[in-house]
């Protein structure tokens, strides 16, 4: 076996918080504020119930072969040449997914931290530490985020108490003013960023200890992160207004430099940046670990390591060449990111999740790898 490390329930449920999280807590209030306004936060909230039915989709198919991952599934399923073509084009949506979620980090530290630092060091700069991540292991990696994550929360705590005396209600006022229209549209982009998106746990979860409750486990850590992003996009609409969140990049880093705690310490925003980091990192981690490990599955290799360096400066290329611009990359994202991670998020594991309960029904399927 690739991997012969072990997580907890508990590392698996802070793994799937933290990935929730990861790249939304900064983007995710501005999309839904952008076509559903003063009622972005009933979008949120929708968001996260469709995407607790995407998790559950992945549970029950994870269930048909609890200790195969997504690659040895599609290749049981589909048979080894066809099963071989979808899982290649799993690992092509994670990697991707990785490069987005690295260009995503560039962009922010270039336009709203080091002004005048080259993208491209920032890029390679965080792509080593991903790789040295992705080369520990996954029991090491998950160990981190139990460290990681009471830090997280108090300072998840410090920024919405602290935002609190500038909340105006009236912000938020009439409800549904524009009709639930608004809200079905902005829900549509929130479901790609990030609830479609996990689907890549499929390369995890057979490596949790206790199968029997990392199906519950995964449905908590999905509940708790998308609680997390309801909240902050609340915060930003009551704080900042549906039209300031709408307009910025990253709204929740403005909420961030509207606290202050008494007159000595303001522009806390800090605070914002520390838990974004922190969470993208981690999500960056699982898709780079993911389409490395998926890969050296198909190609039977002994270790998934070796191909940790070459893959990431692959990756730091195509960070770099897939937008030219922030602009773009938002525009890009909001558009056509959704409708793109449908394909394996929803139809694709949906697909082998029939053709296996059909080929079971027929006996037809054989469990051997």
């Amino acid at each position: 076996m690739l991997e012969n490390g072990r997580i907890s329930i508990k590392q698996l449920a802070s793994l799937v918080i933290f990935f929730t999280i990861g790249s939304s807590i900064l983007v995710a209030p501005s999309g839904l504020a952008q076509a559903a306004e003063k009622d972005a936060w009933i979008s949120s909230i929708l968001g996260v119930l469709i995407g607790l039915l995407f998790v559950t989709l992945y549970n029950s198919l994870q269930k048909e072969f609890p200790d195969k991952t997504l690659v040895q599934c599609s290749e049981i399923i589909l048979g080894k040449w066809l099963g071989k073509l979808v899982a290649l084009s799993f690992l092509s949506y994670f990697f991707i997914l990785a490069s987005v979620l690295l260009r995503e980090i560039g962009d922010f530290v270039t336009t709203q931290i080091m002004l005048d630092t080259p993208i491209e060091a920032i890029l390679i700069l965080f792509a080593v530490v991903v790789m040295i991540g992705v080369r520990l292991g996954l029991e090491t990696y998950s160990r981190a985020t139990e460290i990681f994550f009471p830090w997280v929360f108090i300072l998840f705590t410090l920024l919405i108490t602290f935002s609190a005396p500038e909340i105006d209600i009236t912000k938020v006022q009439p409800l549904l003013g524009n009709g639930f229209k608004p809200v079905l549209q902005a829900t549509f982009p929130f479901l790609g960023l990030p609830f479609l998106e996990l689907v890549v746990f499929l390369m995890i979860l057979p490596y949790v200890k206790n199968q029997n409750k990392a199906g519950k486990a995964f449905l908590i850590g999905t509940l708790i992160g998308g609680l997390t992003l309801i909240i902050i996009t609340v915060a930003c609409l009551l704080v900042l207004g549906p039209d300031l969140t709408a307009r910025n990049n990253y709204p929740s880093y403005v909420l961030g430099k509207k606290m202050r705690i008494t007159e000595i310490l303001e522009r806390l925003e800090v605070i914002v940046a520390i838990i974004w980091f922190l969470t993208i990192f981690f999500k960056l981690v699982i898709c780079f670990y993911a389409t490395t490990l998926g890969l050296a599955q198909m190609l039977r290799l002994k270790d998934y390591r070796s191909l940790v360096y070459p893959l990431g400066m692959i990756l730091v290329i195509l960070a770099i060449i897939i937008s030219p611009n922030v602009t773009y990359f938002h525009y890009i994202m909001e558009k056509t990111w959704t409708p793109y991670s449908l394909t394996y998020g929803l139809f694709l594991p949906l697909l082998l999740l029939v053709v296996s309960r059909v080929r079971k029904s027929t006996g037809s399927l054989n469990k051997r790898k």
